[in-house]
């Protein structure tokens, strides 16, 4: 929580989101074509826009940074938890993760899934 009230000050401080972050979510680029998750968009004379002459670009609007920051901060018990994406073959490598401190917040390198102890 407290992370969240200190970017926002940040965001209220500048103006804007700071210098190298960007806004995540389908944009559009200036020649009216949806721009991808990596920046994709080409100039209206790029020969890779033949593809798309006959077709619209489609473009995944869920992209998956935007789907993790819905998933709601999973209350655990112990110091320590265990994170295999929860997929068994379709997850990940199992990745341990430490929760000593009591304002942190654990977050899974592979999946972004995020922890936190819940202190008694």
């Amino acid at each position: 929580m407290a992370a969240a009230v200190t970017f926002c000050r940040l965001l209220c401080r500048r103006g804007g989101l700071p210098q190298g972050a960007r806004g995540f979510g389908v944009r559009t680029a200036p020649t009216g074509e949806k721009v991808t998750h990596t920046g994709q968009a080409y100039d209206g004379q790029d020969y890779r826009k033949i593809r798309f002459v006959s077709r619209q670009k489609e473009v995944n609007e869920n992209f998956a940074i935007d789907l993790i920051a819905e998933q709601p901060v999973s209350e655990v018990g112990s110091r320590v938890i265990a994170c295999d994406g929860g997929g068994g073959a379709l997850g990940h490598p199992k990745v341990y993760i430490n929760l000593d401190k009591e304002t942190k917040t654990g977050t899974c390198g592979y999946c972004g899934l995020q922890f936190r102890q819940q202190h008694h």
